[in-house]
């Protein structure tokens, strides 16, 4: 029997607000000591009121409109009710039936070919806090109780582990290009719960899911995703799929999944309107305006970068995929000509992103548009213009201060070239008889390497060639 894989995705991302959800503690709760950013409302107290923050219904609105969903004229929370030790409520301040958006759509690229990935719905809810099992008890930081988060529940349109993986990256790629949230897995501000099932190819129904709990990186994301996949299709093999629904835990160490509980239901969590915050409603003409400030997409980006400035897919694939990248890229491209994309994103790629905190570095578009056009000029070479702009990412230097200074300055003085020719021409005579004969023509590329390392880079390598093969062929 051919079996189909059914995954879906819950995407929870932390977006990037001052404040949390409902109180005004600090957000930023990463390396802080435990139980330092939290209040009264935050931590439940009785008699303690919620406050909606707008910026983060304003950032859920973008990130959602960013996501292809459809923005609800009027939405509502509710309480979605379960204890966990560090859910100091009780319940989670969520939304169910009637959530701020819903009914979207993303597009990823997978093995070269384009999927639409459906969006459920993107809702808003507070976090939990955080515990940390020890060996004589658990510890409880409620730091990140009340931070505020967006829910991205998928269609169960994907089907393989690296689909899912795809679309989390992609996702994490949206809500950083719109401002919503930095994402960073390290931090804790984005994370997955994983659904999956199989079934025989050409049906439809859909058949018993387990759902994978609280994975936070996209390679956790893949490696449980396989490793539930192999599991239930030996089930399968056996006649014994899975008859229920259920939730597991990933053991990341061990690299497999364990059993946590059955899943729960809507009606598990006795969902009820909360009653502390009010509907959150909107006019048309208000949703338009936000829609309008949605900055181009990454994916978008990347399909310009190929077809407008010639990029290859990995060139694109890279300098599109963070927001202060393809910023600094197109800012470049923009002084430099379009003319010149390829070599813009040469000289970002093989040179400025090899530092790892390049955005700390002293480099400006300008640095880069000004280098390339002393290349254009044929004042210097392509290595002395890698030179320069490594150069300038320390110093913040002009380009052609940095030509001067080192010398990089190409000449074009016949004379001289001239000189280096007729030496390695001389010093080579094995190589010059192959090339002659017709044996071998490539070494010329050889002597030009000669000529080049003669002259310390400088010498300009169009009259080198135009020279070098006059000389062969006289």
């Amino acid at each position: 029997m051919k079996l189909e894989t059914i995954i879906g995705l819950e995407v929870h991302v932390q977006l990037n607000t001052k404040t949390k959800l409902f109180c005004s503690c600090d957000n930023d709760a990463f390396g802080a000591e435990p139980n330092t950013r939290v209040c009264p409302i935050c931590m439940a107290f009785p008699g303690m009121l919620p406050v909606l923050n707008q910026k983060a219904l304003d950032k859920s609105v973008k990130a959602a409109l960013a996501l292809g969903c459809e923005i609800k004229l009027f939405s509502k929370f509710d309480r979605k009710n379960y204890f966990y030790p560090d859910l100091p409520s009780g319940y989670q301040i969520s939304q169910f039936d009637q959530p701020v958006s819903e009914n979207g759509m993303v597009e990823i690229l997978v093995d070269g070919e384009y999927r639409n990935i459906g969006i459920t719905r993107a809702h808003i809810e507070n976090d939990a806090g955080k515990l940390t099992h020890t060996a004589t008890g658990t510890l409880c930081d409620y730091n990140r109780a009340g931070t505020p988060l967006i829910e991205i529940v998928t269609e169960p349109d994907l089907r393989s582990p690296l689909e899912a993986q795809i679309l989390a990256k992609e996702i994490q790629k949206i809500v950083r290009f719109v401002g919503a949230s930095t994402a960073d897995m390290e931090k804790g501000m984005m994370r997955f719960d994983a659904s999956i099932s199989l079934r025989p190819v050409g049906e439809k129904k859909l058949y018993p899911r387990t759902e994978i709990k609280n994975l936070n990186s996209f390679a956790s994301l893949q490696k449980a995703l396989n490793y539930e996949l192999k599991k239930q299709t030996k089930l399968w093999a056996k006649n014994e799929a899975p008859d229920g629904d259920t939730t597991v835990g990933w053991l990341d160490d061990e690299g497999k999944t364990y059993l946590m509980r059955s899943k729960e239901s809507a009606m598990d969590y006795r969902y009820f309107p909360e009653p502390d915050l009010p509907p959150i409603t909107f006019e048309a003409a208000e949703i338009e305006a936000v829609k309008a400030t949605i900055p181009e997409l990454p994916l978008a980006k990347y399909k310009r970068y190929q077809s407008a400035l010639g990029l290859t897919e990995q060139e694109a694939l890279k300098l599109s995929e963070a927001p202060e990248l393809a910023s600094f890229f197109e800012a470049t491209v923009e002084l430099a000509g379009e003319d010149l994309g390829r070599k813009v994103a040469n000289l970002i790629l093989v040179v400025v992103l090899v530092e790892t905190y390049w955005k700390k570095t002293l480099i400006t578009p300008t640095h880069i548009a000004d280098t390339l056009a002393l290349q254009s000029s044929g004042k210097i070479s392509a290595s002395a213009a890698k030179e320069i702009v490594a150069e300038a990412m320390k110093t913040g230097d002009s380009a052609e201060s940095i030509m001067n200074d080192k010398g990089l300055a190409q000449k074009s003085d016949t004379g001289a070239i001239e000189t280096w020719v007729t030496e390695v021409i001389a010093n080579n005579a094995a190589v010059v008889a192959d090339i002659q004969s017709g044996k071998n023509p490539k070494m010329i590329q050889f002597l030009m390497g000669q000529i080049m390392k003669q002259s310390k880079g400088s010498a300009n390598p169009g009259i080198v060639m135009k020279m070098l093969k006059e000389k062969l062929e006289g």
